[in-house]
């Protein structure tokens, strides 16, 4: 098992960094959360603080297993799997978390609870491999203009194509491994084909992609670097030939507002109940 560095550990001990938690739903299936608060704590540890509420945290009680991205600003990527051991609500975590200019200035919230995880397996540092991501956007711009297009269902709106479209935006998958553990992948290539259906065509990270099985349930996870987010989940209709070039598709079926102040699920849109009792 590769373990973090002394280096690592000094390198994403920072505010600014992209941080991707998936925990596993209730029905199996994966669920993203951005989290950059999570860093390692030592060579065969990882810890993150919550300052907000949301799904993953009662998930993660429930089944212990996950699996992480982390990114640091000048594209390096650590990208593996933990299982969840415990939480605290005090200590020397707690206490560097909220010494962070981040919270010891915010005069609203900070961290309260620290989770904490093993280190099951990771990649290593790795680079960002830009020139292939680049190359597999500009396939999947061809793609997309070349497929034949569904109209119905109505799950991706006007500001999700939007936010999948542009490209500088990122995007991220997560898949149910066989060992039952959720694998995260940087796939910023993705961009919405139509009204119910994500698409990225091959490139970086190909073999990965190639080995994902059809029919499983996958999260698609997108942000803007003005931190709007949104997560959504679907099919993974396998590897085809969309506008005759080879791209991965997910058929959308549930969006989820994962953005402050309400976390929320979009689609399907939820039942509004007049409220009578105060």
């Amino acid at each position: 098992m590769n373990l973090f560095t002394e280096q690592d550990i000094r390198d994403l001990d920072v505010e600014l960094k992209v941080g991707l938690l998936a925990t596993i739903t209730p029905q199996g299936e994966p669920h993203l959360t951005m989290l950059s608060s999570i860093r390692p704590y030592a060579p065969d540890k990882l810890v993150w603080g919550q300052f907000t509420e949301g799904l993953s945290k009662g998930y993660i009680l429930e089944n212990p297993n996950c699996g992480f991205l982390i990114m640091s600003l000048d594209k390096q990527l650590w990208m593996g799997k933990a299982r969840y051991t415990h939480n605290a609500r005090q200590g020397p975590e707690m206490e560097n978390y909220n010494n962070l200019a981040m919270f010891r200035y915010n005069a609203y919230f900070g961290v309260h609870t620290v989770y904490y995880m093993d280190l099951v397996s990771q990649s290593g540092r790795m680079a960002l491999p830009m020139s292939q991501v680049i190359f597999a956007a500009v396939k999947t711009i061809l793609a997309r203009t070349l497929a034949k297009k569904n109209n119905e269902p109505k799950v991706l709106n006007p500001w999700i194509h939007s936010l999948f479209n542009k490209l500088d935006n990122l995007k991220f998958i997560s898949y149910m491994d066989t060992d039952g553990f959720p694998v995260v992948l940087p796939v910023i290539q993705t961009q919405a084909l139509d009204s119910n259906r994500i698409v990225f065509a091959l490139g970086a990270y190909s073999n990965e992609l190639k080995k994902i099985p059809a029919g499983v349930r996958m999260a698609v996870f997108g942000m803007s670097f003005s931190m709007e987010t949104v997560l959504m989940r679907g099919d993974f209709e396998g590897i085809q030939a969309v506008g005759g070039i080879p791209s991965g598709v997910v058929t959308i079926d549930w969006v989820y507002n994962s953005m402050p102040p309400v976390a929320q699920q979009v689609y399907p849109p939820l039942k509004v109940e007049a409220v009578r009792e105060f």
